[in-house]
């Protein structure tokens, strides 16, 4: 008899909603099986276990899984932030406290004002009218004119909460491709599964708002510093970036991602990839961060290949025939947004988003070191976060989608285009 129906008949249960640990702190969970035994599973006679009622929540499963590309790949991975920046559907909204850019943003009026036409506006100064009448944040023909591709966060915002009820009813809601716990009316999976524990099919499309559209660096010198690595040994080189947020005046309600430094964790390196070791200097790094207001605010990496080296040129390898950032980038990419979630007052869970940022060094067009900002969307973000991604092998460019199984269940994902599942969107 399966182990979760021996559990069920031996204490004579009316629903299946409970889970089963080997440990006293809900760690090393007894996974439902549909052929395997408790003795099948290693337990023994006299082994302890410890039921409980309902399924805890949890953490995210987040993906180990590296960046690469004509290859970087990165092995381990950042330290997560404390317990209290992991969303959790319990916790409550006053207790959110907005990043300080998000809070000045908020007490703006965001219309983008508009000169006198001396031709149409036929009254005085202090009056308007339709013609230079103030637009929107979210205007479509300003945003299609001055060509901005996405909306900003906060200019998504105030489109959400342009109607009758001012966004009264405004609740925004992660993606999640997690079975729900708790169901009484089917054993767990995968013995059962209803539509009320069923996650949603997931359509993969372009997300039109993007919580940054900056970044800028304080100084030449943190990048050129952070070159040299590569300039010496000719192997690529990972650093994390530390800064504010700032508001981004180019873009109406944009936010900034301003860098004031570069810290390069411990690496092994080669001209072909990268893999993360243990940090024993990253809580103090971050420490020091903190004390001079200083956030880590995105990542960045390398993927240089020398063209000719008495011109000091590079390879264009990163272009519309190949790909511009791969599906191992957009895993790592993930990884971090999830790591560092963006605090939302709108948000049911109080985090929404991430505003942590992607940076690629490589050759551009004309042979020249280029670096090229980048998020993944949050449906990328829910896909890396509940271990449904993983990357190809012999397409760098393409991610693949796991199938469900007796341990993990995951929802069907489609898209509309088959040669971009747009997982990941461009910072200009």
């Amino acid at each position: 008899m399966p182990a979760i129906e021996q559990v069920y008949s031996a204490f004579e249960l009316n629903s299946y909603d409970f889970s089963l640990f080997r440990e006293r702190n809900q760690k090393n969970e007894i996974v439902s099986s549909k052929s395997k035994t408790l003795r099948g599973l290693g337990v023994k006679h006299g082994d302890m276990l410890y039921l409980q009622s309902a399924a805890p929540s949890g953490e995210p499963i987040l993906s180990d899984r590296a960046a690469s590309t004509s290859g970087v790949s990165a092995g381990g991975t950042g330290s997560r932030p404390s317990s209290a920046n992991v969303p959790t559907a319990n916790k409550s909204l006053t207790n959110i406290q907005e990043d300080e850019v998000d809070q000045q943003l908020a007490k703006l009026d965001g219309k983008i004002d508009k000169q006198r036409d001396p031709k149409l506006c036929r009254h005085n100064n202090n009056s308007r009218c339709f013609h230079c009448s103030a637009l929107e944040p979210y205007d479509e023909a300003y945003l299609k004119e001055h060509n901005i591709k996405h909306l900003s966060f906060h200019s998504y915002l105030r489109k959400m909460t342009s109607g009758v009820d001012r966004g009264k009813f405004l609740a925004l809601e992660d993606i999640s491709c997690r079975i729900k716990n708790g169901c009484k009316d089917h054993p767990p999976w995968p013995k059962g599964i209803c539509s009320k524990c069923q996650p949603n099919a997931i359509t993969l499309n372009r997300q039109v708002y993007r919580h940054v559209d900056n970044v800028t660096f304080e100084n030449t010198n943190l990048v050129e510093n952070f070159l040299n690595y590569w300039r010496i040994t000719g192997h690529q080189r990972i650093g994390f970036l530390y800064g504010t947020y700032e508001i981004y005046s180019d873009v109406p309600l944009g936010i900034r991602a301003k860098v004031v430094a570069i810290y390069e964790p411990n690496q092994e390196s080669t001209k072909d990839s990268v893999r993360l070791l243990p940090d024993n200097h990253e809580d103090i790094v971050n420490q020091l961060a903190s004390s001079l207001g200083l956030t880590r605010v995105g990542w960045i990496f390398t993927d240089l290949l020398p063209e000719d080296v008495k011109k000091g040129t590079v390879k264009h390898t990163r272009n519309v025939s190949t790909h511009f950032i791969s599906a191992q980038e957009c895993i790592m990419a993930g990884y971090f947004q999830n790591l560092y979630p963006n605090p939302c007052k709108y948000a049911s869970t109080g985090y929404f988003g991430s505003k942590f940022v992607t940076v690629c060094v490589t050759g551009d067009k004309i042979n020249q070191v280029h670096m090229e900002g980048y998020q993944v969307s949050n449906q990328c973000m829910a896909l890396v976060r509940d271990n449904c991604l993983v990357p190809t092998k012999d397409a760098p460019e393409l991610g693949y989608v796991r199938e469900s199984s007796d341990k993990q269940y995951v929802p069907d994902v489609y898209y509309k285009n088959n040669k971009c599942l747009y997982l990941f969107r461009i910072i200009d």
